[in-house]
């Protein structure tokens, strides 16, 4: 994961000194720098001084607009984008620089990596000590982002953990969807809550929801039926079942590796649900990881897990902390 967007951000502090190439600097009628070839670069000369110097506003601007491309070819959103230009601008802008300029301009792009990802919870003791029981979580996303299979694979590490649980088929649309879950179901032991194609999807979470109540089962976990995030009548259902099933806790489940689209999904389904936290799938195929960078700080809601496979244990815990370090190192 980052493979890409790691290797090229390496590739661009480490060329900054290399690529200008001036010993003036002065602004145009835009406001950008003007370059004089042949000249030794700012950046290489802050490099060597014993001195200290200062770094202007507009060698940030210069700086960023080769930084921009980078990050909008990794699908990066814009909100982030602009983002980072400020806190590069704060953090440099005036101040007395001495020492390898690359090192502070990778610090300054860590801290403000690290202030878009919002800090993971701990699910399993979000779990423990829940006051009420049955823990309800609601699961959301649209068809193809591998929402069924992340269930499962929670559903798996529920069990693990000695916390038991029940699965509700609320998604009666998609052909095939009940099957595929019970045939999860019956993997690995753990009931399933069904009713026919085209029930009323809050009804069998309603139903799932009493079964745990009755037979003492910690955790319920809720398939719903993959929404397009543009079409309004079926986001209001998912409202319906919010208010039928006041869940603990509601996750939006996107496909990293679909870049902006994962985040605007996810940005439509807080605005119109609330979401609580992400799930990205595919995260182990994606190179870009423009979505990992981008979705928490949009929607101001922590990534708990990346699904890094198709195996039952392919549910990695998201660290803040390994990601930073996965795309500095």
């Amino acid at each position: 994961m980052f493979g890409f967007l790691k290797k090229k951000i390496k590739e661009f502090i480490g060329s900054i000194g290399k690529e200008i190439k001036e010993e003036k600097v002065e602004e145009s009628e835009k406001g950008k720098i003007k370059k004089e070839p042949g000249k030794k670069g700012i950046f290489e000369r802050l490099k060597t001084t014993i001195t200290s110097r200062k770094i202007t506003e507009k060698h940030i601007n210069y700086i960023f607009e080769k930084l921009e491309i980078l990050l909008i070819e990794n699908n990066v959103a814009v909100e982030v984008i602009n983002h980072l230009h400020e806190k590069l601008r704060k953090d440099l802008t005036d101040k007395e620089i001495s020492g390898n300029i690359d090192d502070i301009i990778k610090q300054s792009l860590k801290n403000a990596v690290s202030e878009l990802l919002v800090e993971p919870f701990d699910l399993i003791e979000k779990i423990k000590s829940a006051k009420e029981k049955p823990f309800v979580i609601l699961f959301f996303g649209i068809n193809g982002s591998g929402k069924t299979t992340t269930i499962a694979k929670l559903a798996y590490m529920l069990k693990n953990k000695n916390i038991s649980a029940v699965m509700a088929a609320s998604d009666t649309f998609r052909a095939a969807s009940l099957e595929q879950l019970e045939h999860h179901s019956e993997k690995l032991k753990i009931k399933l809550i069904k009713h026919d194609y085209g029930a009323d999807p809050s009804a069998v979470a309603f139903d799932a929801i009493s079964h745990a109540k009755s037979k003492g089962i910690d955790v319920v976990l809720i398939d719903t039926a993959g929404r397009m995030h543009t079409k309004t009548n079926l986001m209001n259902e998912m409202q319906k079942i919010c208010r039928v099933t006041k869940p603990s806790l509601k996750i939006f489940v996107g496909e990293a590796t679909t870049g902006n689209d994962a985040v605007e999904q996810a940005k439509t389904f807080n605005e119109m649900i609330g979401i609580d936290a992400l799930i990205l799938t595919k995260a182990d195929v994606d190179e870009k990881g423009g979505a990992v960078i981008s979705v928490s700080y949009v929607t101001k809601k922590p990534i708990i897990f990346l699904g890094t496979g198709q195996e039952y244990n392919d549910l990695k815990i998201f660290s803040k902390k390994e990601t930073i370090e996965n795309i500095f190192s």
